[in-house]
């Protein structure tokens, strides 16, 4: 059975950083996609990063390039999203998910994922 926990959420002023991490269990971690999304009020779930099958490569929304890294811990099966500069628009649920069979260009695509975590909420605000 697969799960996947997030953590690290809260309220940040604007221009701070979290540190968001994800463990997942019940799965072979290095041969899954891992990405983290993310849902703001009213509106559609929307891709942040992620780490690709095999090569690793981690692609990211423009909206938080330059400001958000992802990263991966395979002796912990964690997945971290270090997010800095944070932005009133950053505002939302963050989520994690995870997919054993996504090809590098559906990476941005909720459909593509079938395991998601129950989401932390991230509230960037003065």
């Amino acid at each position: 059975q697969v799960q996947l926990v997030e953590s690290g959420g809260g309220l940040v002023q604007p221009g701070g950083s979290l540190r968001l991490s994800c463990a997942a269990s019940g799965l072979t971690f290095t041969r899954y996609a891992m990405a983290w999304f993310r849902q703001a009020p009213g509106k559609e779930r929307e891709f942040v990063a992620a780490f690709t099958r095999g090569h690793g490569a981690t692609p990211y929304a423009d909206s938080v390039k330059g400001r958000f890294t992802i990263s991966k811990e395979n002796g912990k099966n964690t997945v971290n999203l270090q997010m800095n500069s944070l932005k009133p628009e950053d505002t939302g649920v963050y989520y994690c998910a995870a997919s054993g069979t996504v090809i590098t260009s559906q990476l941005r695509a909720r459909s593509a994922y079938n395991y998601w975590g129950q989401g932390t909420q991230v509230t960037v605000s003065s």
